[in-house]
């Protein structure tokens, strides 16, 4: 019985394809490699509302710190952007991150050597991570975070993100504390500094499997750079982005053992493509071995119980380590990094504040008398800077 001809052209058609298919892809190893940062289009289709939550809570504790510090009603005027009104910023002498002031941003649960070892007030490790120390700190963090904390929760959920980000901000407070001064610090930084710690475990743990590792590597160095320049401004706490990095890179080789790799055919297309499943499925399971994550976890876990019973117990650090100041701060002639407490003494004569430094003499006169003791402080740091 002869075989209709549409029948024949259709037999003939399916055999060329997938011969056209098998040699188009011999010697492609491409099949088991993926691009660190896919294109968007190729990215793993996933809501990322937890990197949202994070951003607008972060935006919102700012807003609320600049209407507590009301720069217009407790500086009397001596404000940047005096049209917010209550919500202007600090004279830029004060605070070059466009920001509250120093006493608010104690307030609001800033890091400070008074208020956790005079005070006991130990809930500021759990404050500090959400704070920030001005405008400028706030659009450079939340859009590292937003490019790093969306491709880290597309590709490995927002479950273990949000465990990484905590556990890292609270590590970086934990560090931080070892080295805190008087001065008041924030350590918004360190669960973001765990992210990118997370990021190049990652990176690291599944190196095989990417390909571009060399561009990825420069974009993770360079987004760290960056952020850890402006720890060297005032309030923020370079010490509290290390401890996040090291807390968010050994999280990153105990939680993100499953890297969403590209969706291949279906393996009945041909022998060669079903021996590259086996091989990226090799890789995968050679670098899912336990003994790793393990250890990862027991280093985590000693370096958090190390610096919670030296928080615990009150250590700073500085006054073993004179050159470890100059890793959070770089002196200038608007800031110093010395951890000198300031001390001023007072004058008031025909509605004019007076306030002279005791440790260097050096004085200044303000146009107004009725400010808080809390304010006082501020401007007797400003002084003897």
């Amino acid at each position: 019985m002869e075989v209709p001809t549409e029948s024949k052209t259709t037999q003939i058609d399916e055999i060329s394809h997938n011969l056209s298919f098998t040699t188009s892809n011999a010697g492609d190893s491409s099949w088991d490699k993926i691009s660190f940062f896919r294109h968007r289009s190729r990215q793993i289709k996933r809501d990322t509302w937890l990197v949202s939550v994070f951003v607008l809570l972060q935006i919102v504790l700012f807003a609320v710190t600049m209407g507590v510090n009301d720069c217009s009603g407790n500086s009397h005027g001596h404000c940047s952007a005096k049209l917010l009104g209550r919500f202007s910023f600090q004279s830029l002498s004060e605070n070059p991150m466009l920001g509250p002031s120093a006493s608010t941003l104690e307030h609001m649960g800033g890091l400070s050597w008074k208020a956790l070892t005079e005070n006991h007030e130990i809930w500021r490790i759990l404050t500090s991570p959400w704070l920030h120390s001005g405008l400028f700190h706030l659009f450079i963090n939340l859009g590292s975070l937003i490019f790093v904390g969306i491709y880290m929760e597309q590709q490995f959920g927002p479950l273990r993100i949000a465990v990484i980000y905590f556990l890292s901000g609270i590590m970086g407070s934990l560090f931080a504390v070892l080295f805190v001064r008087n001065i008041p610090s924030i350590s918004s930084g360190a669960a973001f500094f765990g992210l990118i710690g997370a990021m190049l475990s990652a990176l690291a743990k599944n190196w095989n499997l990417y390909n571009s590792k060399i561009s990825a590597l420069a974009i993770i160095f360079t987004i760290f750079t960056v952020n850890f320049l402006i720890g060297f401004l005032p309030f923020i706490d370079n010490f509290a982005n290390i401890g996040g990095f090291i807390s968010g890179f050994l999280l990153g080789f105990v939680l993100l053992f499953k890297p969403q790799l590209r969706q291949m055919p279906p393996s009945h297309k041909g022998k060669l493509f079903e021996d590259d499943m086996n091989r990226s499925t090799r890789l995968k399971e050679q670098f899912d071995r336990p003994v790793l994550r393990i250890i990862c976890l027991l280093v985590f876990c000693g370096i958090l119980a190390g610096v919670l019973l030296a928080a615990c117990w009150g250590v700073n650090l500085n006054r073993h380590c004179h050159w470890c100041r100059y890793v959070d701060c770089v002196p200038t002639k608007k800031w110093s990094c010395s951890d000198m407490t300031t001390s001023c003494e007072a004058m008031v004569s025909d509605a004019q504040l007076t306030l002279t430094c005791m440790a260097n003499g050096k004085f200044r006169i303000f146009p107004f008398t009725n400010i808080s003791q809390a304010r006082t402080e501020d401007l007797c740091t400003l002084v003897c800077s």
